[in-house]
């Protein structure tokens, strides 16, 4: 086994030298009943800088390793039951065929599938079914600013955040990026406020209560101050956004879609063997 793990490691370093063109010949390495491992199924082991040692324990680890899984195999297939043969067959059978079935209808889809999605389409399952997108978070847009309480310039930094304006906003960007421990911009994107309260030093007892009652909000602890500007808010059990959820409807619409592609893949297959005689009922 020694010898053969040397020669392999010869073969591996003067073929990493040669042209990737060039077809490397088929060296066995072990046998193991009617099983044959070959150099060219061994994955690449040997890393740049391995001393000859290390090469060789790489490779006969691995041999080894693939020497006991095989014995494993024989040996349990010389001994399973009739019982758990026929099971064993039943089970391949079954798996054999739902592999070959995912792989047809995905290649189906992939081919044949329209996948184009309309704002219209969304739009109107979204009017259509609005009782289904009713909030289970409060979400929010806002700022969200957190700087050392040293940081200079704290009142520039509240005049920024609280303003509408763009060149505020990108005044307020800079600044932070300088000086801010953290700042998250969610002016344009919901989130839930969970997200936003899990920042601060303590905890918000009642979400609700508080969105109806700030758009601004500062505190802070030992080390650090905390920024909330609040431009807009959801309350749970409430009519969740469109844009909010815009994405989750363009995936249901896609999932509705494939199921009825696939039902009518299926029933297709089915109504023409039934018309060619490939399928009889007795």
């Amino acid at each position: 086994m020694n010898k053969a793990v040397n020669i392999l490691i010869i073969i591996i370093l003067l073929t990493s030298c040669k042209s990737r063109t060039e077809q490397v010949k088929r060296v066995a390495l072990a046998k193991v009943g009617d099983f044959v491992l070959y150099y060219d199924e061994i994955p690449r082991l040997l890393q740049p800088g391995s001393s000859p040692s290390d090469s060789t324990a790489m490779v006969q680890n691995y041999i080894n390793k693939w020497a006991k899984k095989e014995l494993l195999y024989i040996k349990a297939e010389q001994n399973l039951t009739p019982e758990y043969k026929d099971e064993l067959e039943k089970q391949l059978k079954e798996t054999r065929t739902n592999l070959v079935i995912y792989q047809y209808q995905r290649q189906m889809m992939l081919e044949k599938m329209d996948t184009t999605i309309t704002d219209e389409e969304i739009e109107s399952y979204y009017a259509t079914n609005e009782k289904n997108f009713l909030l289970n978070s409060n979400i929010i847009k806002a700022l969200f600013i957190k700087v050392p309480v040293e940081t200079p310039g704290l009142d520039k930094i509240r005049l920024w955040a609280r303003s509408n304006e763009q060149k505020d906003l990108q005044q307020l960007e800079s600044y932070c990026y300088q000086f801010a421990e953290k700042f998250d911009d969610f002016n344009e994107d919901w989130v839930t406020m969970d997200k936003l309260s899990i920042e601060l030093p303590q905890d918000i007892v009642n979400q609700e209560d508080f969105l109806k009652r700030y758009t601004w909000f500062e505190t802070r602890d030992s080390s650090s101050v905390y920024l909330i500007s609040i431009k807009d808010f959801r309350l749970r059990y409430s009519l969740a956004p469109f844009e909010y959820v815009k994405n989750d409807i363009k995936s249901i619409i896609l999932n509705s879609r494939r199921f009825e592609f696939l039902q009518s893949l299926e029933n297709g297959i089915y109504n023409e063997a039934l018309k060619e005689n490939t399928f009889k009922l007795y």
